[in-house]
Order: C-alpha cells, then sequence, then structure tokens
C-alpha cells in the first residue's frame, strides 16, 4: 500500500518539505552548512549571530509551533565565528501531542537548504553521580527508550530521496567532532565540567520515577531528557554529521529518603548561568568544522 518513496511519507508530501526550504531560501541571503538546535534555556546562543535574519516559526509554510517555556519559536539565519549557520530557538517535542514526524520536520528542512552538520544541546538531568549541575557532557552515543518501544521517527514508508531504509546508528554521533570539542574544551579550560557519555532520550512530560533513574543509570545512561534522539536519527538517515552536548542541570533523584524534586524552573535558570561556556565551545568548534563528504 505504501511503496518506497511514497508522496505522503512521514505524514508530510517531500513537496511540502521542498516548499517550505524553498520559502526559506527566497526570504534569506543566508546560505547555512550549520544546524544548532538549542535546547531548553540555551536559546541565547541564536542571539551571540551576526548579520541576523530570524523568523518565527508560525510565519514559516508547514513549520510546527513550539509551546514550551524556553523555547522562544524562532529560525535565526546568521554567521557564528565566521561560519553562516541556522539556530532554532525553540525545538518540538513528543510530549506536545506532535507526531514524531513532526518534531523532526526541521531536520529535513536542513538538508534541503544545504545544511552538512547538525549540532544539537539540551537540558538534562544527571544520571552519572560523578556529574555536577552545570557540567557539560559530549554525547557518544544514545539510548532512545521511545524508540525501543516502537516509536521512531522512520516508523511508515521510507522516502528514498531522503535516506535508506535502514540506517546505521552505530556511528550516530561524529567521533571526530567529539574529540574537536574535548581538545578545545582542554584548551579553552573547560576539562573540569566536560564530560562524555551516553545520554538517555524519554517521552516525557512527566519527570522521571526514583525506579527508572535506577534503571536508566544501571543500563549505561549518564544523562537523561526528552528529546535530541529523533532529531539525530533523522539527521544520519538524512546524511548529515551530528554531534551533541547536554548541560547537566539537575541531578536526577535516586533516593527514596530525597527531599528533593525536579522542576522546569531549576532547567531553565541553570541553563542560563552555563550558557556561556556552551556559547564558547560551540563557537570555538564552528571555526574549525569542514564541510561533509557524505551528503551528496
Amino acid at each position: 500500500m505504501y511503496p518506497e518513496g511514497d508522496s505522503t511519507t512521514f505524514g508530510c508530501t517531500y513537496e511540502q518539505y521542498q516548499e517550505t526550504a524553498d520559502w526559506l531560501l527566497a526570504n534569506t541571503e543566508h546560505r547555512p552548512t550549520v544546524a544548532i538546535i538549542c535546547g531548553s534555556g540555551l536559546g541565547g546562543l541564536a542571539d551571540t549571530l551576526k548579520d541576523q535574519t530570524a523568523f518565527n516559526y508560525s510565519d514559516i509554510p508547514n513549520f510546527p509551533h513550539s509551546t514550551v517555556p524556553g523555547h522562544a519559536g524562532r529560525l535565526v539565519f546568521g554567521k557564528l565565528n565566521g561560519k553562516s549557520c541556522v539556530c532554532m530557538q525553540g525545538r518540538f517535542h513528543f510530549y506536545e501531542g506532535y507526531p514524531l514526524w513532526k518534531v523532526t520536520f526541521p531536520i529535513r528542512i536542513f538538508r534541503l537548504i544545504g545544511v552538512e552538520t547538525l549540532i544539537v544541546t539540551n537540558a538534562a538531568g544527571g544520571l552519572n553521580r560523578d556529574f555536577k549541575v552545570g557540567d557539560i557532557m559530549v554525547i557518544k552515543d544514545h539510548i532512545n527508550m521511545p524508540g525501543l518501544a516502537g516509536n521512531n521517527p522512520l516508523c511508515g514508508p521510507n522516502e528514498s530521496r531522503f535516506g535508506e531504509r535502514f540506517p546505521c546508528m552505530s556511528d550516530a554521533y561524529d567521533r571526530d567532532l567529539r574529540k574537536m570539542a574535548l581538545d578545545l574544551g582542554n584548551e579553552l579550560g573547560f576539562s573540569s565540567v566536560l564530560h562524555e557519555g551516553i545520554y538517555c532520550g524519554v517521552g516525557g512530560p512527566s519527570f522521571e520515577t526514583i525506579a527508572e533513574c535506577r534503571m536508566l543509570s544501571a543500563m549505561g545512561g549518564d544523562t537523561v531528557g526528552m528529546s535530541t534522539v529523533q532529531e539525530v536519527i533523522v539527521a544520519r538517515h538524512c546524511g548529515l554529521r551530528v554531534f551533541a552536548l547536554s548541560l547537566v542541570t539537575n541531578k536526577v533523584v535516586m533516593d527514596y529518603d530525597s527531599e528533593e524534586r525536579a522542576n522546569h524552573e531549576e532547567v531553565l535558570e541553570t541553563g542560563k548561568r552555563a550558557a556561556k561556556i556552551l556559547e564558547k565551545l560551540v563557537s570555538n568548534m564552528l571555526a574549525k568544522i569542514e564541510g561533509n563528504n557524505n551528503i551528496c
């Protein structure tokens, strides 16, 4: 019933993706090769772009709307450290009621406007007991809990113009970009707050129970959050190179005697305090990122 490359793939036609991409290209002179997704409280990174052209999500044809506090809902084009890029100030989440093809809609738009590298940031809870609030983790792998339950953004007919049916995920997070970030962190004096580890993606919007946190930690998770994994899967399906960072905004509760409670306000406040380190790291990385030879 749904052959490979069917026009209704992902709940949106390829032509609608192209329509959105064409609209953006017609309304800005910027031709970004890097896209950055800003997590909760981290949208200030987009404000550092030079020669900006910004669009509200509501003004972009076919684009979803962000509904979460701390997500401004703007797509900002500009230059950061001399590199043309586009920033999402606000992302979309499964828990907002969006289907996963819509959560990841911007990723395919980025591919169509010429983006080669995707940088993803998120606010996350610290599962690793050695991590402190305000630390930054370079993501080397992820555990996709909704995906293990059958909620994968690539479910449904495959659109071969974006990528192959069964994309590999063992190299989802680019090794060279991860090494670059860790080396830069040492050079910039961030080594005490910069780590590498595994991100656990969950559905939300409720924060995790103590039992769930213990399970995720036992599975090897270092941070946990409600985003990122779907965006990364679709980016890799499109052939984009991916780099991702978690900002540890709170330590998850694993003790039944603890009086601590996770809350979104703490996430936003920590994001504001630690944003400068993250901005400096990403800005310095952009100056060093070369073209992606995997893009056809």
